[in-house]
């Protein structure tokens, strides 16, 4: 059985083939596209406009219902998080969708507040070092306009030129052993070690006063004048040679001092003590600790022996003080001192430095 569709009346009419066809009853058609043979249901959309004669019967397809689409209020100005979401009091138009409008960003404002802080700190941090510099500025203006209102202390009478021990172009009068050595007694510090003075010696040739790689060292570097002495210590058991190289310059002073400890250490020469007479022969032959110094273009230098020749410990503290009377108390703070200064102190004391070490008997005859 084939069913025809004709018209909303008659769609479930049958007929058969052998009859003939017969004309629908009624006024024609309406205008438009004609309805298909076969028609399917289909489900209305809401944005498609379903015409009166190609709409289904509403017995045979109920509509179906919609709900409401929801509807967004519009959001306030001046607040940068969305309105919540109202719901419609009424059903939208079939025709027409309803559209969520974006939300807005807050982002952007973010960035113009955390830029615009920083465009701040920036001109505060400039204001700033402006303002640093102006100050300083008149400061610097001011301390140079006003008078010093330190009180004069330069003595009455014209002291003699100081002399600059840095070079001996700027220090050019020899040493004597009247000088360093001006009585038979050293009396060092309080006035509680008295050193008695052996002999003394004032020799142009510093050869006379080291052995081996030392001399030829002392001579390379300029050297050209040695005075030196031997003395008995105050107890009596120790005796010391010490004395003062007259070396070119600091500079070469300070390269001598530097390299004396790796020759002593390597046995490459020695310091030479200086016999003075029955009993003292001790004090060039024997072990031996000594020390060292620079000021100047001068390097002090002192040989401590025992009387009986015995080998000397490393931490004796008696020999320890022999070398530090010796090097700092009288040739650097007494000797060099009173020359630097010509009668006013020109430039401060060195400390003493470190600068001791050992040396084995001598092997020369």
């Amino acid at each position: 059985m084939v069913y025809r569709y004709d018209s909303a009346e008659d769609a479930h009419v049958p007929y058969r083939d052998d009859e003939p066809e017969a004309a629908s009853p009624g006024p024609p058609p309406p205008a438009g596209p004609s309805p298909s043979r076969f028609p399917t249901p289909s489900l209305a959309r809401p944005n498609q406009l379903i015409l009166p004669s190609s709409a289904p019967p509403r017995e045979a397809f109920p509509a179906m219902q919609q709900e409401p689409a929801p509807r967004y209020d519009p959001v306030p100005p001046g607040f940068d998080e969305p309105a919540p979401v109202g719901v419609a009091e009424a059903p939208p138009d079939p025709g027409t969708t309803a559209v969520a409008p974006p939300p807005r960003r807050s982002g952007g404002r973010a960035w113009q507040v955390l830029v615009g802080g920083a465009a701040a700190l920036v001109l505060l941090a400039l204001c700033g070092l402006t303002a640093a510099t102006l100050l300083d500025g008149r400061t610097l203006i001011g301390q140079q306009a006003a008078p010093s209102a330190a009180p004069d202390t330069t003595r009455g009478t014209v002291p003699a030129e100081a002399s600059d021990l840095d070079s001996r172009d700027t220090d050019q009068a020899p040493l004597t052993a009247r000088e360093v050595f001006p009585a038979s007694t050293l009396t060092v510090g309080d006035g509680e070690n008295d050193y008695e003075v052996l002999r003394t010696q004032s020799s142009a040739s510093c050869a006379v006063a080291a052995t081996g790689e030392v001399s030829e060292l002392l001579v390379r570097l300029g050297c050209n004048q040695v005075v030196r002495a031997t003395l008995r210590a105050p107890d009596g058991d120790h005796l010391v040679t010490t004395g003062l190289f007259n070396l070119t310059d600091r500079s070469s002073a300070e390269r001598a001092r530097d390299r004396i400890r790796q020759l002593l250490d390597e046995r490459q020469g020695r310091f030479r003590g200086m016999a003075a007479g029955d009993g003292t022969e001790v004090v060039a032959t024997a072990p031996a600790r000594v020390g060292w110094q620079v000021r100047g273009h001068y390097i002090a230098y002192a040989v401590v022996a025992r009387t009986d020749g015995a080998t000397i410990r490393s931490g004796d503290t008696g020999v320890r003080e022999i070398l530090f009377d010796m090097l700092e108390q009288h040739l650097n703070q007494g000797v060099l001192e009173r020359r630097a200064e010509g009668g006013t102190a020109s430039q401060p004391t060195e400390g003493p430095t470190d600068d001791t070490g050992s040396q084995d008997e001598s092997t020369e005859d």
